[in-house]
């Protein structure tokens, strides 16, 4: 059973978020954008805010899912999906 946000604190998991998103920053930064994380809820669902180019970049949902999503499930099994407010 993956761990849980009820036996892992939260502020363990954003940090194992952020060193995922260290190692898809270059992609971004590369065309001018970047990525912050906004919240996570008690069921996993992370929050993140596009920045930059990447605001208005009509390739943000291929990144979403094919990049962002996919690494930060991968290396941190509490989140359990990935979503952009903005």
């Amino acid at each position: 059973m993956p761990p849980t946000l009820s036996n892992t604190s939260k502020e363990d998991i954003l940090a194992r978020v952020e060193r995922a998103l260290n190692d898809i920053r270059p992609h971004l930064a590369a065309d001018g954008g970047d990525v912050e994380v906004v919240d996570l809820s008690p069921d996993g669902l992370l929050k993140v805010r596009w920045l930059g180019n990447c605001e208005n970049c009509h390739m943000t949902a291929i990144t979403m899912k094919a990049g962002i999503e996919q690494v930060i499930l991968g290396k941190v099994p509490e989140v359990t999906a990935v979503e952009a407010v903005n």
